[in-house]
């Protein structure tokens, strides 16, 4: 969801910019893996299986090492899914740059009219 609330992919932003200690994932690795848990908990319940939490906890690792490699920003920015991984120090640099060059971005008509509130 943070994701999307910081204007992801999905929305078309012009530029997007993470730092170093960003995390490009919609939820955590921990709260992935308990939901993925409870998931087959379920279906093992509906059959008739018990689940030890020792075999949970092995289900629930792996799930936590993708999403913590996976969400790492150099990950992302390795397969291009944004515009770099920037020093923090370097952000108002790095952001005037990037708004300079999308003040420079043609204008492209909207395929809707003027909503009056």
């Amino acid at each position: 969801a943070g994701n999307y609330a910081m204007c992801g992919r999905a929305y078309s932003p012009r530029l997007l910019f993470q730092w170093p200690n960003a995390r490009i994932s919609v939820m955590g690795g921990e709260q992935a893996a308990s939901v993925l848990a409870t998931v087959k908990r379920d279906q093992l319940k509906g059959s008739g299986r018990a689940w030890s939490e020792e075999e949970e906890e092995a289900f629930k690792q792996p799930i936590r090492e993708q999403y913590e490699r996976q969400g790492h920003p150099y990950y992302s920015s390795a397969r291009l899914w944004d515009d770099g991984v920037i020093d923090p120090l370097e952000t108002r640099r790095v952001l005037a740059l990037a708004l300079a060059a999308a003040g420079n971005a043609p204008a492209e008509p909207a395929p809707f009219g003027v909503f009056r509130m």
